[in-house]
């Protein structure tokens, strides 16, 4: 890069020099969490001092809706050419002039959300960045993550991935991630066979519904000994 070293910052310079604009991401704001506040105020002050002679927005939970309303327009008219952001932005934005992402503390976002957030760049005809930023010091998880997102930009591939991480939760409960106890299969694992079944079944319905073909007979009398069962669907498969 004839400008310097290719840091980060002479990236975001480098397409800002080019008319383009640019996102930088921290992760979500919580009331609990005040140093994710703290983390995005200082960011911010840091991007202002950093990119003299160009505009910064700010958006974030805390805004009201009047003010993120503001924030936005301001970006998409291209009176600001820099997003300070959390992931208020993760959907429902369309800036195809912005050509880069920054996502700071990575390693605290999940894989489809890294996706989603992605996806706000690269909108547009011009070659389009994603730098994502974590510490020194990641977990297993978090490097497959990242490797992921690297590799590939399929939804579905990054999908498949994300459910084998976290799990997906309890179809009948509260809990939104992890493995749920199974009885006959398991999600991560057992893809393939879990589609095929599925349709056989459908070839069932659609055919023989009042499953009353004789090749259907002994699922009739199986299913209508189930009628009266107490059996936790949702455990089996």
């Amino acid at each position: 890069y004839s400008g310097g070293v290719l840091t980060v910052q002479n990236l975001i310079k480098r397409e800002l020099a080019k008319g383009h604009q640019a996102y930088i991401v921290y992760p979500l704001i919580e009331e609990s969490e005040k140093m994710d506040l703290k983390n995005l105020m200082e960011g911010y002050h840091h991007t202002v001092d950093a990119f003299p002679g160009y505009f910064v927005s700010i958006v974030h939970g805390k805004l009201t809706p009047e003010e993120k309303e503001s924030e936005m327009k301001r970006f998409i008219k291209k009176e600001t050419q820099v997003m300070v952001a959390t992931t208020v932005i993760e959907v429902g934005v369309n800036v195809p002039n912005a050509t880069i992402m920054v996502i700071e503390n990575a390693e605290r976002f999940g894989l489809s959300q890294l996706h989603q957030l992605r996806g706000r760049v690269g909108r547009g005809g011009n070659q389009s960045y994603c730098i994502l930023v974590t510490g020194d010091k990641v977990s297993k998880e978090t490097k497959i993550r990242m490797e992921t997102l690297v590799r590939t930009t399929d939804g579905f591939e990054i999908a498949d991935v994300d459910l084998k991480l976290r799990g997906p939760g309890d179809m009948s409960g509260t809990q939104q991630s992890g493995i749920p106890d199974l009885k006959l299969a398991n999600l991560s694992m057992d893809g393939a066979i879990l589609k095929a079944a599925r349709d056989i079944a459908a070839i069932i319905v659609d055919k023989d519904p009042k499953l009353q073909h004789p090749a259907n007979a002994l699922l009739r009398e199986y299913m209508r000994g189930l009628k009266n069962s107490k059996i936790d669907w949702a455990t089996i498969s």
